[in-house]
This record gives structure tokens, C-alpha cells and sequence, in this order.
């Protein structure tokens, strides 16, 4: 057999490498490298930990990410979420024993119970990964190998500060010391994550980390968007500048049982982040054949707490494996109330699918995307919730619609595309600021969704439609309706007519990735084609001109328009 030298596990001498293992290595490589569809958009959440129920924190990651889906779907792209459950580690291990349960069935309830929660949010089309998964066992040893074909990983002895909670090592300057509220004890805690540590001592295999730091840097100023919001890209930038340790990245068997097992040494379990973190390679069927159909993501959605993860660990482990890189990280801010943390001993943890329950999915999307945080935390309270709900969806957008929909008015569509371009060409000083606003909207709005800025963007949307609530409040149709035997009344009465629901229609259009049943049905109240709800549709007059064509094929939703948002209990 041929063989080739190579310095694998930082042996002191070089050791045998099959040629076959490094034949294997550069196709599955070449296979990785080959560029994807460009149509293609693969958005990912984090795979959530199984040791405790969802939170609302959870719920707003899933929120978010199945808006970014929606978004590009609206753009024409071919889409892919992933998500899923990371159920290894010591933190899962010494739960599932307190619980007194086989780890596997505790993870089974947790997992089932964050499965159901994204089909409460209407996250659909999901790639759902669990890492107790054959196929992910079969990724992370790949993964794995390739690492140790490449001379990444080495064997060595790493003392640190552990935190168990974390399930990651601290350096000196990364922890703090300060008294246990509960024991009044002076106890040693992570600066970052608030979790306290541990001194530990062991012989495990590393990851040549600090290697890749000044190819980290030059990516992320290369990509100034690459880690978002700026904040974090900052932040991430400090740490590596900072200077990197190799990276820990297995821990004895001895101490941890519940993981996946070194390939070719059983003494040792693969540390759980690079376990959990192929998942997103895991979904998109690695590891290739003949290369990958989505990977790498487009936007990966985070919480701020877990961006060394993402935005140094992942990029460093996909550089070493020879795979591309995450296009933007998106690492949201966390949720409180009162301004303070959520906990459960403070009692103010917010149960999503009560919450759901009570206002309904899209309304509390709606929330959720508008008061939530990119930079600074969002704050929740159901009295905020509840001004959203009226103020928003029932005073603007659903009262909007009502008003100009009613029979009474006689809104005829069938004219609509006509007046879109006479207004287009030439409007009348009094429908001038709202025609401008209308025509100004998509892209003031795009601006801000392609940056995940999704609050940013309904801010402009509900601005525009306070504009053209105030336009047919000035213009009155109820009172040029009564004059019927008056052409010019009549006409000028389509025109204010036009321009309400115009505003509605490019608003519902925008408002598809948030709230995509509300959103549908109130298209459907303005018998616009499916193939009329894409994002260039969005265009100020764009909408109508196939309308007569197309009318009789929309069916007239059962519920009003005044209907869409009841009143809340």
C-alpha cells in the first residue's frame, strides 16, 4: 500500500497515513468546495439543549429564522431551515441521572416538547436533527477523521476553568471572582456566561485552535457583515485579537459517557460543541459525494451567549476541514421582563405556547419580530403585547382594510390598474405624500430585512399605513359615495379607494414572512394571485394588473376582514 508521512495527534515523529484515508479526505474536499445553487438560501437555528422545557427565548430564535426563510422565499430562492436537539454532554448525563431516566428517553421528552414548539410557531419545512441521530454519528466521526487526516488534532494534557453548564473551558482573564448569592461563598464563575467553575485537569485531544487566528480576523474584515449585529463582530474580533488557546475537544470517557466516542479511541468522548456544531453540515447530508445542495448556511441565527461558538470555533473547524464558510452569523440579543432576566426564580419565565394560546400565532410573531432585539435585549410584557394588537394589527392594518373593503363603498378592483398608472404618472396634491411613501416603502424596507433588521422594517410598514389611515380619514369616501349621480365624485372615489388598499397590499405582501396566514388572508381579500404575493409585486401599482384575469380564481375568505384580529379575551 502506499503511504504518505504525516504529523497526526502531534506526534513527535512523523506517523503512517493510508493513502486511501487521504484519497477519501480530498474528494469528500473537493465535493464540499463545489459551489452550491445559487438560488439556493439554507437558514439554521441553533440546535436547542434538552435539559430543561422551551423558553420564549427559544421561541423568538425560531420566530426569527422562519422569518429570514419566508423572506428569501419571497425573493424567488429554493429554501432550507434546519434545526433540531443537542442532546450530549455532562450537563444532559448528570440530568438525565438526577431524573432517574435513560439519557435517550430523557432527551426523547425534551426534543419532542422543542419539536412541538416549532409547529406551534408555524415554522414549517423544517430539516429537524437530533444529535442522537445514526446519520449525525456517522457526520461527526467523518468530521472527525477528516480533522486528524488534515493534522488539526493532537493529544496533550489541558487544565482549565471548566463550567459545567457551559461545557466549556475558561482562561484566567475569561473568569471572575465573587460570593454565591445563595451561600454567601466566594466562588470563581465565567464573565461571559455568569455560570460557575471549575479547575480541572486532563488528558484529552485539542484542537490546533490559535493556528487559525489571523485567517479568522482577515475573514471577518474581509466580510464586515459576516458577524452581525456590529456589537458581536466587535466583540468576536476582541477575543481573537486577544490571542487563541487550542481548543480541548474531547473529554475522558471516565467523566463523560453520554457522546459520541473518539473514532479509534474509546477512552475518550468527542467534546459535545464540535459534536453539536456539525449538525448544520449533518442536515444537508454530509458528508458529499458529489457536494452539498445548501451548504454553507446563508444566515446562521444565534443567541448572543453562544457567538464564540459560531463565529470562532465553527469557522476555524470548517476551515480546517477544508469546507466553506457561513455567510453571516446572526447573533440576536436575549429577552427580559421588567428589564430584568428571565428566571425561574424570579418567576418571570414566559411559556411560549401559552402565550401562543392566547394571542394567536401571528399576532405574537408580529411581537415578537417588532419589540424583539438584534443589538440590545427586547423587553416582554403582555401589556405591551396587547398595545401591539390593538394599536398595530386591529387600529392600522385591520381597520385600514375594513373600512375601504366595505360593501357599502363598492371598491372596484377591476379599475384599479388603470388608476395605479394614471397615479403613477401624475397624482393629485392631495394623494402626493402617500403615493411617495407607497412608492419609497419596498426598498426602505428591504434595506432593513436583508439585514434581519425585521423591527426596523415593520416600523416603516405601520408608519406608511398610519399615512394612509390619515389619507382616507382627510379624503372621506363615506361622503363622496352618497353622491352617486356625480361622475367625479365617483371617480375621485376609486382613487381614495385605491390607495387604501394599495397601501394594504404592498403592507401584506412585506408582512408575509412574519405573519403568513394573516398576511395570505388579507390578500385574499383583495383577490390578488398567488403569483402576485412575491416580493416585486411589492412595487407601488404593481399588483393589479392582471386582476381581471385572475379574479375568479380567488376564493373570497369566509371570516371579514374585521374578523382577522378578534378581540382579545
Amino acid at each position: 500500500m502506499n503511504r504518505f508521512y504525516g504529523h497526526v495527534f502531534g506526534a513527535r515523529r512523523p506517523v503512517l497515513v493510508s493513502t486511501k484515508c487521504l484519497l477519501r479526505h480530498l474528494s469528500t474536499s473537493r465535493a464540499a468546495m463545489a459551489s452550491k445553487d445559487p438560488d439556493s438560501f439554507y437558514v439554521t437555528q441553533p440546535i436547542f439543549y434538552v435539559n430543561s422545557v422551551p423558553h420564549i427565548g427559544h421561541f423568538y430564535t425560531i420566530v426569527l429564522s422562519d422569518t429570514i426563510k419566508r423572506y428569501a422565499q419571497l425573493q424567488g430562492k429554493r429554501t432550507k431551515l434546519s434545526a433540531g436537539t443537542d442532546e450530549h454532554g455532562l450537563k444532559i448525563q448528570q440530568a438525565a441521572e438526577k431524573a432517574g431516566k435513560e439519557p435517550l428517553a430523557f432527551c426523547t421528552k425534551y426534543s419532542d416538547k422543542f419539536r412541538a414548539l416549532q409547529s406551534a410557531s408555524n415554522a414549517q419545512d423544517i430539516d429537524y436533527i437530533r444529535t442522537t441521530d445514526p446519520k449525525h454519528f456517522k457526520a461527526v466521526e467523518h468530521f472527525w477523521n477528516t480533522l486528524v487526516e488534515r493534522g488539526h488534532i493532537y493529544k496533550g494534557e489541558h487544565s482549565g476553568w471548566y463550567a459545567v453548564s457551559d461545557e466549556a473551558y475558561y482562561t484566567e482573564s475569561q473568569i471572575e471572582e465573587r460570593v454565591d448569592e445563595k451561600t454567601g461563598e466566594r466562588r470563581k464563575y465565567a464573565i461571559e456566561s455568569g455560570q460557575p467553575v471549575e479547575w480541572v485537569s486532563e488528558v484529552n485531544y485539542k484542537f490546533r485552535l490559535s493556528e487559525f487566528r489571523d485567517r479568522l480576523v482577515q475573514w471577518i474584515e474581509s466580510n464586515p457583515d459576516v458577524v452581525y449585529p456590529e456589537i458581536r463582530r466587535n466583540e468576536v474580533l476582541g477575543w481573537l485579537r486577544s490571542g487563541l488557546e487550542d481548543l480541548s475537544i474531547s473529554r475522558p470517557r471516565s467523566r463523560l459517557q453520554w457522546g459520541i466516542p473518539v473514532p479509534g479511541d474509546s477512552d475518550h468522548t468527542i467534546y459535545v460543541w464540535v459534536d453539536a456544531l456539525v449538525n448544520y453540515a449533518t442536515a444537508d447530508g454530509y458528508p458529499w459525494a458529489s457536494g452539498p445542495t445548501f451548504f454553507p448556511p446563508d444566515v446562521q441565527v444565534v443567541g448572543k451567549d453562544i457567538v464564540r461558538f459560531h463565529a470562532v470555533y465553527w469557522p476555524a473547524l470548517l476551515m480546517a476541514a477544508g469546507l466553506p464558510l457561513p455567510r453571516r452569523i446572526l447573533a440576536h440579543a436575549h429577552w427580559t421582563m421588567g428589564s430584568q432576566k428571565m428566571s425561574k426564580s424570579k418567576g418571570n419565565v414566559v411559556d411560549p405556547f401559552e402565550v401562543i394560546e392566547r394571542y394567536g400565532i401571528d399576532p405574537i410573531r408580529y411581537f415578537m419580530i417588532r419589540n424583539g432585539g438584534i443589538a440590545n435585549d427586547g423587553d416582554y410584557s403582555s401589556e405591551e403585547v396587547v398595545v401591539r394588537y390593538k394599536k398595530d394589527l386591529v387600529g392600522q392594518l385591520a381597520n385600514l382594510a375594513s373600512r375601504c373593503l366595505s360593501d357599502r363603498l363598492g371598491a372596484d378592483f377591476g379599475s384599479f390598474a388603470k388608476i395605479a398608472s394614471r397615479q403613477q404618472a401624475s397624482a393629485d396634491k392631495r394623494d402626493l405624500e402617500l403615493r411617495d411613501t407607497l412608492a419609497a416603502l419596498p426598498d426602505k424596507v428591504k434595506q432593513q430585512f436583508d439585514k434581519s433588521e425585521f423591527g426596523r422594517g415593520l416600523g416603516y410598514i405601520f408608519d406608511a399605513l398610519a399615512v394612509a389611515n390619515k389619507h382616507i380619514s382627510d379624503n372621506e369616501p363615506w361622503r363622496l359615495v352618497k353622491n352617486k349621480e356625480d361622475r367625479e365624485s365617483q371617480a375621485r372615489l376609486q382613487v381614495v379607494l385605491f390607495y387604501s388598499l394599495e397601501a394594504v397590499r404592498i403592507a401584506a405582501i412585506m408582512l408575509q414572512p412574519v405573519m403568513p396566514d394573516k398576511a395570505g388572508l388579507l390578500l385574499d381579500h383583495l383577490n390578488t394571485a398567488k403569483q402576485d404575493r412575491d416580493w416585486p409585486k411589492a412595487q407601488f401599482g404593481s399588483g393589479w394588473t392582471d386582476f381581471s384575469s385572475v379574479s375568479a380564481a380567488i376564493e373570497k375568505p369566509k371570516e371579514s376582514v374585521s374578523q382577522l384580529f378578534p378581540k382579545l379575551a
